[in-house]
């Protein structure tokens, strides 16, 4: 999700050009102005492959971004996905959402950002996906106050913006009913700790037992309270032990890694996250839902 200094809607796309008749009668753009409107809807993050084989970013400083992501996890989901609802988490301007429809799925794709979204619903008649695209600008904590579930969920490039990301991470959990599939950044490394439990190594220390976590694979994040990479939505960097705990604390199983920094899931019934048992109270005074604590 890149800052964008320009908004630019659907609405006021500006195209002159006339368009063409396929043989079964579908509208087709002519290549000019297609990439009119392109430019007018700039700048992308996503570089889409139009039907047209047109391309929306192809000078992308990351190449040919996000193809060769979903070219790591594609084979790790299931080729037919007729009858899955899937949620895309910071859907930009859609490219996995598009991905999982055409698989068919029924997608949401949330955003913040209705500069991407606007692309994205753009895109969506381009592809003709319409009728199983569906695109809404949200934050993620609003999912709290939702009662939908999905079969997959992408978390993909998000967590590390979230200012509150285990909040943001606990909400997620709860809406997965059978695959997500989880992307962010981290910081170097793969060492995990032996365990993160100071009490079965020190239990006559307790609290003050503090020297462990400076070993390396200690779970852990950094906290950027500037900028990192010229962009100030940048928070958060948790290391790979990191990345694994909060998984499993949020009551979910890590199935296997499709590629660099991704985490394929799913709910793990015997461990359920604290904040589906025990801990509900804190989750639902957390994203302002009523507990049964009482009101001060």
């Amino acid at each position: 999700m890149m800052p964008v200094k320009e908004k630019t809607t659907t609405e006021n796309i500006d195209s002159n050009e006339p368009n063409l008749l396929a043989a079964n009668g579908a509208e087709v753009r002519q290549p000019s102005s297609l990439n009119h409107e392109i430019r007018q809807l700039g700048p992308w993050f996503h570089n889409l492959h139009l039907p047209s084989g047109i391309q929306t970013a192809p000078d992308h400083a990351f190449g040919d971004f996000p193809a060769y992501k979903w070219q790591q996890i594609a084979a790790h989901l299931p080729d037919e996905l007729t009858g899955w609802r899937a949620l895309d988490i910071g859907c930009n301007a859609g490219f996995y959402s598009f991905e999982l429809a055409k698989r068919g799925a029924q997608v949401l794709g949330i955003d913040c950002d209705p500069h991407y979204l606007a692309q994205a619903r753009w895109a969506a008649r381009q592809f003709d996906l319409e009728d199983r695209v569906e695109f809404k600008q949200t934050q993620i904590y609003d999912l709290a106050h939702s009662d939908l579930t999905f079969d997959l969920v992408l978390f993909m490039g998000v967590f590390y913006h979230l200012r509150y990301p285990l909040l943001g991470l606990d909400i997620v959990a709860q809406k997965v009913k059978r695959l997500m599939v989880f992307q962010t950044m981290t910081l170097p490394g793969e060492e995990v700790y032996a365990t993160s439990d100071l009490a079965l190594t020190d239990a006559a220390n307790g609290l003050n037992n503090r020297e462990e976590m400076h070993e390396r694979g200690w779970p852990k994040m950094a906290f950027i309270e500037d900028t990192f990479g010229s962009d100030c939505t940048n928070w958060w960097v948790a290391n790979h032990a990191g990345i694994e705990a909060m998984l499993r604390s949020s009551g979910l199983r890590v199935l296997g890694y499709p590629g660099h920094e991704m985490y394929l899931c799913e709910p793990d019934p015997d461990h359920p996250s604290c904040v589906a048992t025990w801990n509900a109270g804190e989750l639902l005074s957390a994203t302002g839902q009523p507990s049964s604590q009482p009101n001060l």
